[in-house]
């Protein structure tokens, strides 16, 4: 009995790809990607990126349900969620509810990909901000031995003495309590380097988007841009070889893979291909 079940498994098994790694790391994938099917069914969507190889999630929703409901299905699939994202209102007044979310789905991260401001990130808004990441990571740490990381979304890098805004909040942070979560669009987008960013700041930096740039879009400060300019890895304007080799040195303990196009069953393709073949 129990062969013939084994070889009703067989054709699932036989399609499952193996997880794709890029440093040594499994290559995971964003929730926002897939967010349209995973609000319509959570468990078809899973069943779809396991059978890519894909096994390691970045939640940032929990799509109408419980974080228990959401650890149930991804462990009937041998599937983790390393990282939950979260709104920065939820983590600095919802800690507890978010810490106890993030412990029931099994991440080790929580992130943060926006802060709340209006017209261009100042010095004031960069002040008050590192004040409320050291908060939020010592409480996250200390309760809860949960990493707390900041994603980049480009607005960061207004001019600042030698530097930048970005670099103020990395340098008034305590790396005991406040990690980092590097997006390479949303560095480059800006006119950062994301490897020389990696490089300066080494392991501070612990999980990292991946995410191209159609070629000829302008970059600016905004945080913004059309969701349909982005492309497959190695099809854009970002120098990816470089940026994982930096990425590697910085000793990054999770890639993401993350496309918010109306392309991204193609893409998302594209790029886990891409990465398999860098050397």
């Amino acid at each position: 009995m129990k062969a013939f079940f084994l070889l009703l498994l067989l054709p699932t098994l036989a399609f499952a790809q193996k997880p794709m790694q890029i440093n040594g790391k499994d290559i995971g994938m964003v929730s926002f990607t897939y967010r349209n099917s995973l609000s319509k069914n959570m468990a078809k969507t899973l069943d779809t990126l396991k059978n890519q190889g894909i096994t390691d999630m970045e939640f940032s929703s929990l799509f109408g349900k419980t974080a228990q409901e959401v650890r149930d299905l991804l462990d009937e699939r041998g599937m983790k969620c390393s990282s939950f994202g979260v709104n920065m209102a939820d983590a600095l007044n919802k800690t507890d509810q978010v810490g106890e979310n993030a412990k029931t789905l099994g991440a080790s991260f929580v992130r943060v990909a926006w802060i709340p401001h209006t017209g261009p990130f100042t010095l004031e808004m960069a002040q008050k901000t590192a004040q409320e990441f050291n908060q939020i990571g010592k409480a996250l740490k200390e309760k809860y031995d949960l990493t707390f990381c900041y994603h980049n979304h480009g607005f960061e890098f207004e001019p600042y003495g030698e530097g930048t805004l970005f670099d103020y909040l990395v340098q008034n942070t305590d790396p005991k309590f406040v990690s980092y979560e590097m997006d390479i669009l949303w560095t480059f987008f800006p006119g950062q380097n994301p490897a020389s960013l990696l490089e300066k700041y080494g392991n501070r930096f612990k999980l990292v988007h991946l995410k191209d740039l159609k070629k000829g879009v302008q970059g600016n400060m905004s945080g913004g841009t059309s969701v349909e300019n982005d492309v497959a890895l190695g099809s854009g304007q970002l120098n990816i070889p470089e940026i994982m080799k930096a990425a590697k040195k910085a000793k990054i303990q999770h890639y993401y893979l993350e496309d918010e196009s109306s392309r991204y069953p193609v893409q998302t393709r594209q790029s886990r291909t891409y990465l398999s073949n860098l050397k």
